[in-house]
């Protein structure tokens, strides 16, 4: 394992402690417990409040500022925070019109930011993102939330910006949960800096197909094909499970996993968007780059958001985080 790392153990609060100096003028660091949330407040507006395990960055952290998150709770790599950390965010955020928790669809997430919301006592709801189509729709365990989940937080992270009040954000969300889908292929795993070696062992001529986040395999293992082949057996899940009408605008969201290069992203948007071209979907809005990250895992992800002219105006709508930025 070759990482600029000192030790494993003070890996996160080095690395958050970088990233509030790092934009400083976006966001603040809290510590005991960690959260990061925006530093300047706004009263009044729904708070938004995620969190995962780290190693997906710049999920959640990347997306605090105006227009997305008021603030995100991480955990250690790959791990849920827990119940005080997204408690303690809470409290600091709420700007008196209640919290809105965004919630990908993991065990330890949904557990711990259940339990925060039942300590809360500000008025609270929250939207369960499930996203991953490479799992069926009745397992056990539900789908994994993943890319989706940055597409969510900007959409509702605008409708909360503009003065949409907490039934209206977490209505919003669940309809822009309903409306996107994601599949992922990796070309290898990822290191866990506490375990010190690739999580799973994929030969030089092999793929998974339907990874999620975690470093976890995926429904399959595949034969190592061509990119075209790849993005076609990804999208055709995409495309069955939405199911779009010609016409439909969309939004195609290209999504590395860390260890991608954007010269294959790219490459990966245009394949995909000749496939829904195809089929006569309208794709308005793009994002190609690596926002749900793996670690150090290679592959991508593709996420289709079927937008309406309302989920349009409010991906468009200004943002100001670390990883997203744009309009006034």
């Amino acid at each position: 394992m070759k990482k600029f790392i000192d030790n494993p153990v003070t890996l996160l609060d080095t690395s958050l402690q970088g990233f509030s100096k790092a934009h400083a003028d976006i966001v603040e660091l809290h510590t005991e417990p960690n959260f990061v949330c925006r530093k300047q407040r706004k009263t009044g507006k729904v708070a938004l409040i995620s969190g995962g395990g780290s190693g997906h960055e710049p999920l959640h952290a990347g997306f605090v500022g105006q227009g997305m998150l008021d603030a995100a709770c991480p955990g250690q790599i790959f791990t849920s925070p827990t119940p005080d950390q997204m408690l303690a965010a809470a409290t600091a955020v709420d700007g008196g019109a209640g919290v809105l928790f965004i919630v990908k669809n993991y065990a330890g997430d949904v557990m711990n930011f259940e339990m925060a919301a039942e300590m809360l006592e500000s008025p609270n709801a929250s939207v369960l993102v499930n996203d991953d189509v490479s799992l069926p729709k009745d397992h056990p365990i539900g789908r994994r939330g993943v890319a989706g989940t940055a597409i969510v937080e900007k959409i509702v992270g605008a409708a909360a910006e503009q003065g949409y009040d907490l039934a209206a954000c977490k209505s919003l969300g669940e309809r822009v949960v309903q409306a996107t889908a994601s599949m992922g292929i990796a070309l290898t795993s990822c290191t866990v800096p506490a375990l010190g070696h690739p999580t799973f062992e994929i030969a030089e001529d092999e793929i998974e197909i339907g990874v999620g986040i975690h470093g976890e395999r995926g429904r399959e293992t595949g034969k190592l094909v061509s990119a075209s082949e790849m993005i076609e057996t990804i999208a055709g899940h995409i495309q069955a499970e939405l199911n779009p009408s010609a016409g439909q605008a969309a939004l195609l969201h290209v999504n590395g996993f860390g260890a991608t290069p954007l010269v294959e992203l790219h490459l990966v948007y245009e394949l995909a968007w000749r496939y829904w071209q195809k089929r006569g979907l309208n794709i308005q809005r793009s994002l190609v780059g690596n926002f749900t990250t793996s670690l150090d895992m290679a592959g991508c992800s593709l996420t289709l958001t079927l937008l309406d002219e309302e989920m349009l105006r409010l991906w468009d709508a200004p943002v100001n985080t670390a990883a997203l930025r744009w309009g006034g």
